[in-house]
């Protein structure tokens, strides 16, 4: 039976490299495997980017509105054999999107590998992410580090250099003078203290 998996991690834990380099690993060995993404995902445009500086076309960009499991049974009536998905920044996925990914996986018996952060920069999940974190058939954490040395678990923005706590849930890194830099939890409230 062929799963759906979330490998989740903090910023810079190299979520994105990872999918390249198994994408790389299906198509060494005459599989064919696409990566989709979240039109949401602006950073890159239709290319899924690294911070190694290597990116990676994307094969198809979700809108808010699209049916997954529709998307994938029609490019497979067009392209034939699919043997595995690859979904990068999945937590700009909906709830519904993941469900769709689910079937994907049960119905279509596609192995479908999801990459994206489990919580915002408030500590706040995603609706994709929490959705995966309840029904993915596996859950594996990426690991990185903070600045401090210490395992990173959380993602802290910045906006002209500075952390900030309020917002919108979603601000694209590199875009509006936004950033994010991984953090171990003391840090993140250290950070946190400093700015009230």
């Amino acid at each position: 039976m062929s799963k759906l998996y979330f490998r989740y991690g903090a910023m810079n834990c190299g979520k994105s490299t990872h999918l390249m380099q198994v994408a790389y690993n299906y198509n060494e060995r005459g599989m064919k495997s696409i990566i989709i993404k979240p039109l949401t995902d602006s950073k890159g445009g239709n290319k899924v980017v690294s911070r190694l500086g290597i990116s990676q076309d994307a094969d198809i960009l979700i809108a808010a509105g699209d049916n997954i499991y529709e998307v994938i049974e029609e490019w497979k009536r067009v392209n034939g054999a699919l043997h595995c998905i690859l979904v990068d920044e999945v937590q700009f996925f909906s709830r519904e999107h993941i469900d769709q990914l689910f079937e994907i996986a049960v119905k279509l018996e596609i192995p479908t590998i999801c990459y994206g952060l489990r919580t915002d920069f408030k500590v706040n999940g995603f609706p994709g992410s929490e959705r995966l974190l309840l029904i993915a058939h596996s859950i594996e954490e990426l690991k990185t580090i903070c600045s401090c040395g210490k395992k990173a678990l959380l993602n802290g923005r910045k906006v002209n250099g500075r952390f900030v706590f309020e917002g919108e849930q979603i601000a694209i890194d590199h875009e509006n003078d936004v950033e994010y830099e991984s953090l171990c939890p003391k840090c993140y409230f250290e950070y946190k203290k400093m700015m009230l």
